[in-house]
């Protein structure tokens, strides 16, 4: 596999945890499925703003290291439980600037899962050409 595009290899453990709390199902992917996963969300930040890859990256140390206020840990230590509740404080941030920040992780987090082939296949998603017709 080619090298990353971005440089998100620092956060890649944060990336992988967040990823796994918003997406469960992610927990039993195969390094293979995690490589893909990466690729996606590099090719989506590939051609954005170098501004915006420094967000993204900052984003994932906050991630990283604000639950050490609460939990006295990373996020990349909390069990599950723990990782959703503060994913769920992000979520409902009273301040725009971090509920933006989530919501822009958690679509890129939701690309690299659902975006690979086998993940449709295992929703049961079956898209084709002929749109609501071929249900008729």
């Amino acid at each position: 596999m080619a090298a990353p595009l971005t440089s998100l290899e620092p956060v890649f453990p944060v990336l992988r945890a967040f990823v796994s709390t918003i997406v469960p199902e992610a927990t039993i992917l195969d390094e293979e499925r995690w490589v893909e996963l990466r690729r996606l969300i590099d090719l989506a930040l590939r051609d954005r703003p170098a501004s915006l890859r420094r967000r993204v990256r900052l984003a994932l140390h906050f991630i990283q290291w604000l639950p050490l206020l609460r939990y006295a840990r990373p996020f990349t230590a909390l069990d599950p439980a723990r990782r959703a509740r503060f994913l769920s404080f992000l979520e409902n941030s009273p301040l725009q600037t971090v509920r933006s920040g989530f919501f822009g992780l958690r679509t890129l987090a939701l690309l690299g899962y659902y975006g690979q082939p086998q993940a449709a296949a295992e929703i049961g998603y079956a898209a084709t050409a002929r749109g609501w017709d071929a249900l008729r």
